[in-house]
């Protein structure tokens, strides 16, 4: 995972319009659900932490904050991921420090400090409860380091294809690490989506690309400057054992969840992630890859709610 290339950043470069005429729309989601050409963001400036969050909301419900990976703004969640979440749930994303419309980052980039600037936004736009909160990827760093130092903010936690760091991680092959930073569009769908999956990777691109050009997604700048930072951040990450000695402390429920074929970041991560927080549930969707939550979205948000919504039994691993 460590050179992730935000989708934005060759999502205009490409012909993906053209490249993607053929792909097929999402199959027909549930009546309850949001339709993905109605999700809209529409992003609030809150000004916290010493800088400015940009962040949008849609549907209502209990609260559910999704943490996106490396230097991926808002605009980059799958809108049928979001409609199908916002079923049942008030969802909230947002534009880390130093992307989109947020402000400058108030510090230096590490997901110790990420994890303080969102829980001072998140007490002022969430003051009266805990909330729910996915980390997808690097989110997910930042979602475990929240729980550890913030755990009163956190109501259960979901943690979708990412790694302990330390000793611990495992790292894709080399050749899914080249590919992945390559900025090609055949490396995207290679090390985010199995080859059975590369077809739903298409139809995300086309959804994406959909609320981008429409307007109902906001068109922002991914800067190579806080790209950088978040990549830089990694490297500590990957050399400390601290956060995976410190997991052993985290009692909320916790979901552990990723595609069995993720070679951007093994399963072994996720089966060490559960092992390590008291209890965690692990589930591992067959034939998903490091995008799971992209390439099945209507499922994926369908385990998620289950697990957000329906009684927790901890797990004995």
């Amino acid at each position: 995972m460590r050179r992730s290339v935000p989708v934005l950043l060759w999502l205009r470069a490409a012909a993906i319009p053209a490249l993607l005429a053929a792909a097929a729309v999402l199959a027909t989601a549930p009546a309850s659900a949001m339709p993905a050409s109605d999700v809209q963001l529409r992003p609030t400036l809150t000004r916290v932490a010493g800088t400015t969050f940009a962040w949008a909301s849609i549907g209502s419900g209990p609260p559910l904050v999704l943490l996106n990976g490396t230097a991926s703004p808002m605009s980059e969640w799958d809108p049928a991921l979001l409609g199908a979440l916002a079923v049942q749930r008030r969802v909230i994303v947002f534009d880390y420090p130093g992307l989109g419309q947020s402000g400058p980052a108030p510090d230096s980039w590490t997901f110790d400090h990420a994890a303080d600037w969102i829980n001072d936004w998140l007490r002022v736009i969430e003051p009266a409860a805990p909330v729910d909160v996915l980390g997808w990827s690097m989110g997910g760093f930042i979602a475990q380091r929240l729980a550890v130092q913030h755990p009163e903010r956190i109501r259960r936690l979901v943690l979708a294809a990412t790694n302990p760091g330390g000793d611990a991680t495992v790292l894709g092959p080399r050749w899914a690490q080249d590919a992945d930073s390559s900025g090609s569009l055949a490396g995207y769908l290679s090390t985010n989506y199995p080859p059975s999956g590369r077809a739903a990777g298409k139809r995300f691109l086309t959804r994406l690309e959909s609320a981008l050009s429409s307007g109902r997604y906001p068109d922002v700048e991914v800067p190579a400057k806080t790209r950088r930072a978040m990549v830089r951040a990694e490297d500590p990450w990957l050399r400390s054992d601290t956060n995976l000695a410190e997991l052993g402390t985290v009692t909320l429920p916790t979901l552990v969840i990723t595609g069995r074929t993720d070679v951007i970041t093994p399963v072994a991560n996720s089966r060490v992630l559960a092992r390590a927080i008291p209890g965690a549930r692990l589930v591992l969707r067959a034939g998903a890859g490091h995008s799971f939550l992209f390439q099945r979205p209507l499922r994926a948000a369908a385990e998620i709610s289950r697990f957000l919504s329906g009684p927790f039994t901890a797990s004995a691993h």
